[in-house]
């Protein structure tokens, strides 16, 4: 059978164009993601009040985190991908989807299982409130069934996107958030069943793009699939998609790592913070998902033209990259800045006072330096693409590493308090900005020798 690189291959054509239209489809996918994300807390936020709101958004959290593991591990299995697409290895591509599957599906099992076995201690580490911990019980026990389902959509949407069809997945996740939304307002309105019917809603749209999107694969793709009887598992290819995936991984647990344990100082600081946080983190993720999506397709483009040994086309997708993540950041902070209350006002009720200004504070601080966290994934694609996942992790640790030192001693100041908190974010990204930046000038004739 023969390889052919698909249609929208990123080794040819002029470079900023053929990046935006490749990360297009990745961004409004995401975007959809955090549709039947977010459906849940708009939901629960408008209809069943703010301790609802508060233990859904504290979930979301938590799911995040585990999530990252499954994403992690798909992602750096995905650079592996693009690279055998880049030399045009087919042999070689269809080995590492082989390897990459066992692998993922072995752990998307034993962290499912460890989750359910872990889930009172869990609650206890992030200090959830005795008024919500039964609630917020109830939406976990059924959320984390969709833990499979959210690692078939992320393995195959990689697998995709590696090969440059960044549209099948959008059209599966499409499907998704409409079921997803759908379902929350039949669960949560028609039939009164609270937070536990939003998780349903949620794992039932989750199972529907994720089965979905493995059938698509299985069945469109043959080309992908190694024959059952010539299926041979090798230690050599198990290593490389191991060193891949498990510092891909690392770097995205990581960084949720430390996203959570900040959620679980938040929840120290009392119900209408842990709210203003839920609806305020929501909007974080709608404003900076599409220039963390446009890194990921930074990171495929820089990953086939690596295979594919074309050092100068790198070279230029860099400044075209960074060009593109500064305006697009600069632009979504200002309007973040500006329009601060009314995005709020879609989660929380305009009664709500204390919480809308604790998280009007919170989006006028963070979200003003949104440009930090663009670079920061830029860099984070860069080196998982060039073969230096490692340095991905070190930048993480140093951005996290600050946040949640920062954040917990600038919180214990009463004169700073939850602000405290607040402030540490932006600090971390810059932080880690500087470095990578650093060690790429100093690196760069080592990073490119092919």
């Amino acid at each position: 059978m023969n390889f052919v690189l698909h249609k929208n291959d990123l080794v040819h054509g002029p470079i900023t164009r053929t990046m935006l239209c490749f990360a297009f489809p990745m961004i409004l996918g995401n975007l959809l993601q955090q549709f039947y994300n977010i459906a849940d807390t708009l939901i629960v936020g408008q209809f069943l009040g703010a301790d609802a709101l508060a233990a859904v958004g504290s979930s979301y959290t938590l799911m995040t985190f585990l999530t990252s593991i499954l994403l992690g591990l798909c992602m750096g299995s995905g650079a592996v991908f693009s690279i055998r697409c880049g030399e045009g290895d087919a042999n070689g591509l269809r080995e590492s989807i082989l390897h990459a599957f066992v692998m993922i599906a072995l752990l998307a099992v034993v962290l499912n299982t460890a989750v359910f076995l872990l889930m009172d201690p869990i609650l206890l580490f992030l200090r959830v409130p005795e008024g919500i911990y039964g609630m917020m019980r109830d939406y976990l026990w059924v959320i984390f069934w969709g833990i499979l389902a959210t690692f078939l959509y992320n393995f195959f949407a990689s697998l995709l996107r590696a090969v440059g069809n960044s549209v099948t997945p959008l059209f599966f996740l499409g499907v998704c958030a409409l079921l997803n939304i759908a379902l929350d307002l039949l669960f949560v309105i028609g039939f009164g069943w609270g937070v536990r019917g939003a998780a349903i809603a949620t794992v039932i749209s989750q199972y529907v793009s994720g089965a979905g999107l493995f059938g698509y694969t299985f069945f469109a793709c043959p080309e992908y699939r190694i024959p059952f009887g010539k299926i041979r598992l090798k230690k050599k290819v198990f290593q490389e998609i191991t060193q891949f995936s498990l510092l891909t991984c690392l770097q995205q647990s990581v960084m949720n790592l430390g996203i959570l344990m900040v959620q679980g100082l938040v929840n120290s600081f009392g119900t209408a913070v842990m709210a203003a946080f839920a609806a305020a983190v929501k909007i974080d993720s709608f404003a900076y998902m599409p220039v963390q999506d446009f890194g990921n397709a930074f990171s495929t483009f820089t990953a086939q033209n690596y295979g594919a040994g074309k050092k100068e086309r790198i070279q230029s997708g860099i400044k075209s990259a960074v060009s593109c993540a500064v305006l697009f950041s600069l632009l979504v902070s200002l309007i973040v800045y500006v329009f601060a209350e009314p995005l709020l006002l879609l989660f929380v009720k305009p009664t709500e006072r204390e919480i809308l200004d604790i998280g009007v504070q919170y989006l006028r601080i963070e979200g003003a330096f949104y440009l930090g966290i663009g670079c920061l994934f830029l860099l984070y694609g860069l080196y998982r693409a060039v073969e230096r996942p490692g340095m991905s992790v070190v930048l993480t640790i140093l951005s996290l590493g600050t946040r949640v030192a920062l954040a917990y001693g600038l919180s214990a100041i009463p004169s700073v308090g939850v602000v405290g908190i607040w402030w540490s974010v932006p600090i971390g990204w810059f932080l880690a900005d500087a470095a990578g930046f650093w060690y790429y000038r100093k690196k760069k004739e080592v990073l490119l020798k092919f």
